[in-house]
C-alpha cells in the first residue's frame, strides 16, 4: 500500500518526527509521520497510519506498532532491538552522538570579543564557556566552524590604556579616564619605554597575551584573533563603504555619511562618517560583517553581553543592507550578568582589576570543569548566580560532581571487572531485558538527539541537563542490577551484556562532558 502512494520508509524525510514519549506504556518511540504525510499524499491519517503499520511490522526489530488518537504512531521494540544499542554506542565510541544537522554550515563564531585593557573578567567567562562548548557542538553536528576573537584595539579606551601604564611607571596619579587596578602597575613594571606611545603598544601586546594565557588555561582556543584595526589600516572599512553603496542604502546628510539602517527595522539610521571624516565605531562593524562574509562564512553568530541588547537591530540591518538574508546570514545571542556568591554573600572585587573578579581568579576558586561546567548548564537568557560553595562541593546536589562521579563509578566497576579476567565478550542484545536496563538504552539512545537539538537552537545548557538525568538513570540501574557476580557465582550472559551496557554508558557521558570542555575523570 505504501508504495502505490509512492512512499518508501527508507528514505523518510529529514523533518520526521520520532520521539521518545514521556508516558511508557505509549512504546519506546512516537511519532506523527502520518499526519505529516496526509496532505502531500491526499491520504486520511489514520488510514495511511494503518498502512505506515503494517510495513514496519515486517520487521523482526519491531515488536508492535499501535495507532493512536488522529493518527499516532507508537512504537515498541523486540528486546533484541533495544539491547543492540549498547554495540552501537561502543562501537561508534567518540564518534556516537555526532551527526549532520548542520552539515554544509560555515560558522564564524565570535564570543568573549573584549578590549585589551584589562584581564579577562566575569562577564566574559560566561561567554568564553557557553560559546566554546557552542563550537564543539556545533561541529558535532556536522557544521565548520571558526572561533573567533574579536579584539577591539582602535580607539580612545587603547589611548587611556597607554597614559594609564605611563602613569604607574612613572609614579603618578591615575588619569581621571583611565584604568586602575595593581594589575597596571604590574604591567608597566615589565616596559621599558619613554613615549606613552610605546608605553600603549608594549602593553597592548603584554595584556594580549595574558588573555590568551587565560582563556587556554580556561580550556578555549581560538581559531583567529582578529584585530579591529586591520579594518582601518586595510581598507576594509572604506571597501565596506563601496559595497554599501552600491547596494544603495548610503546617504549624505549634514556633512556626514549615512546608513539608511531604518529600512530594515533598526530604530534610526547609523553615522558610518563623521562630518570631520572620522570614521565611528559603527562603520568598522560594518567593515567586520563584510570581512566575515567574503571570509567564507554563510552565517555568522555574534554572542554579546547583557549591555548590547541594542546592537541586534543595527547588525541584522548591516546584514539586510549587505544584500543578505538576516534571519540566515546572522544571529546575536545575549548573555545575561553573571554573580558570584560565598556562604550566601557577594564575593568580593578583585584587589587586582580594581573594580572586577577575573577568570583567572575564578578558575582559582573553584577550578575550570566547575566553571565551565556551572556556567554551561544555564539558558544564557536568564541571570545567573553561581555560588563557590555550591560548585565545589563534592555531593550529589552539584551537578557537575554527580555527572563526572558516574562517569568514574563506571570506570571503577569496569576495572574491578577486568580484574576478574571477567572479558564482556560477544553481545547478546536480547539479555538486556530489565526494566532499568532499558531505561538505560532508552537515555543513552537520546544523545544524538540532544546534540542536534542543542546544535539547532544553540542551547549547550541542554547537553547539560540530558548528563544529569542520564547520571540519575544510570545511578538507578547500578542499585538494580547486578553487572559483575558476587563471590564465586558464575559470569552470565546477563553480565556480559551489562558490561555493553556499561561501557556505552561511560562513553556517552565522556562524550557529552568533552562538547561542555569538562573532563570525565577516572577516579575521584
Amino acid at each position: 500500500m505504501l508504495a502505490a502512494r509512492g512512499l518508501d520508509l527508507a528514505v523518510l524525510p529529514a523533518s520526521t518526527s520520532v520521539e521518545r514519549p514521556r508516558n511508557p506504556e505509549h512504546g519506546d518511540y512516537a511519532s506523527n509521520l502520518a499526519l505529516q504525510l496526509a496532505k502531500p499524499t491526499k491520504t486520511p491519517p489514520r488510514e495511511l497510519a494503518k498502512d505506515i503499520a503494517e510495513a514496519l511490522q515486517t520487521h523482526q526489530e519491531i515488536k508492535s506498532v499501535e495507532i493512536a488518537g488522529p493518527g499516532f504512531l507508537n512504537i515498541r521494540l523486540s528486546a533484541g532491538a533495544a539491547g543492540e544499542l549498547a554495540r552501537v554506542v561502543v562501537t561508534q565510541g567518540r564518534d556516537y552522538g555526532r551527526g549532520d544537522a548542520l552539515s554544509g554550515q560555515n560558522i564564524n563564531l565570535e564570543f568573549v570579543s573584549a578590549n585589551p585593557t584589562g584581564p579577562v573578567h566575569l562577564g566574559h567567562t560566561r561567554w568564553a564557556a557557553v560559546g566554546d562548548s557552542l563550537g564543539r557542538i556545533f561541529e558535532a553536528a556536522g557544521a565548520r566552524v571558526t572561533r573567533e576573537h574579536y579584539t577591539n584595539d582602535a580607539g580612545a579606551q587603547l589611548e587611556r590604556f597607554g597614559r594609564s601604564l605611563y602613569a604607574a611607571a612613572h609614579n603618578q596619579p591615575t588619569p581621571e579616564d583611565g584604568y586602575g587596578g595593581d594589575y597596571i602597575k604590574e604591567i608597566a613594571q615589565q616596559i621599558e619605554a619613554e613615549s606613552e606611545e610605546d608605553f600603549r603598544e608594549q602593553g597592548y601586546r603584554l595584556m594580549l597575551a595574558e588573555m590568551k594565557r587565560s582563556l587556554e588555561r580556561f580550556n578555549v582556543h581560538f581559531d583567529v584573533w582578529f584585530s579591529e584595526r586591520s579594518l582601518h589600516e586595510g581598507g576594509a572599512v572604506e571597501h565596506a563603504i563601496d559595497v554599501l553603496r552600491k547596494n544603495g542604502h548610503i546617504f549624505e546628510k549634514d556633512g556626514a555619511t549615512w546608513l539608511r539602517t531604518t529600512d530594515f527595522t533598526d530604530d534610526k539610521d547609523r553615522v558610518i562618517v563623521r562630518g570631520n571624516g572620522e570614521k565611528t565605531y559603527f562603520a568598522a562593524d560594518c567593515a567586520y560583517y563584510i570581512n566575515k562574509r567574503e571570509r567564507g562564512f554563510d552565517r555568522c553568530l555574534y554572542l554579546l553581553g547583557a549591555d548590547h541588547h541594542g546592537y541586534i537591530g543595527r547588525l541584522k540591518a548591516i546584514a539586510a543592507c549587505a544584500g543578505d538574508d538576516p534571519e540566515k546570514n546572522i544571529q546575536i545571542l545575549i548573555g545575561q550578568l553573571v554573580n558570584l556568591m560565598r556562604g550566601g554573600e557577594p564575593v568580593r572585587l578583585s584587589k587586582r582589576a580594581g573594580t572586577i573578579i577575573t577568570l583567572d581568579e575564578l578558575v582559582d576558586a573553584v577550578g575550570v570543569d566547575a566553571a565551565r561546567y556551572s556556567l554551561a548548564r544555564s539558558s544564557t537568557d536568564s541571570p545567573l548566580t553561581l555560588d563557590i560553595d555550591e560548585i565545589t562541593r563534592n555531593a550529589p546536589e552539584n551537578p557537575v560532581f554527580y555527572v563526572q562521579y558516574a562517569h568514574a563509578r563506571i570506570c571503577s566497576l569496569l576495572k574491578k571487572a577486568a580484574d576478574l579476567d571477567i572479558d564482556k565478550g560477544e553481545l547478546k542484545p536480547a539479555e538486556l531485558q530489565h526494566e532499568k536496563e532499558l531505561d538505560l538504552l532508552k537515555a543513552l539512545g537520546e544523545f544524538p538527539r540532544v546534540v542536534a537539538t542543542a546544535a539547532e537552537l544553540c542551547e549547550p545548557h541542554r547537553v547539560a541537563r540530558y548528563l544529569e538525568e542520564l547520571a540519575t538513570t544510570y545511578h538507578r540501574f547500578y542499585d538494580n542490577c547486578l553487572v559483575v557476580p558476587r563471590g564465586d557465582d558464575p559470569v552470565t550472559d546477563v553480565n556480559r551484556a551489562r558490561l555493553w551496557l556499561v561501557e556505552a554508558a561511560k562513553i556517552v557521558l565522556a562524550n557529552g562532558l568533552a562538547l561542555l570542555g569538562v573532563s570525565a575523570p577516572e577516579r575521584m
